[in-house]
């Protein structure tokens, strides 16, 4: 599992999916939320919006990131 550390109190769903490299682009981290590719918490999640804070577990495509 790879931590990835925020400098703010959150980071929203789609801008960690490309920070993080699961992602080429904002476009493609979309449809990867939309497909239901990715997870918070063991929880499949649709909102791109979605603000994770540290503790939180994204999975998508075979990854797990925790935030931190």
């Amino acid at each position: 599992m790879k931590e990835f550390k925020i400098k703010d109190e959150y980071i929203k769903l789609g801008q960690l999916l490309k920070a993080a490299g699961l992602a080429e682009s904002g476009v493609l981290a979309k449809e990867l939320i939309l497909d239901g590719k990715a997870a918070v918490n063991g929880e499949t999640d649709t909102r791109r919006g979605r603000k994770l804070f540290p503790g939180d577990i994204v999975s998508c495509e075979g990854e797990e990131i925790k935030i931190v």
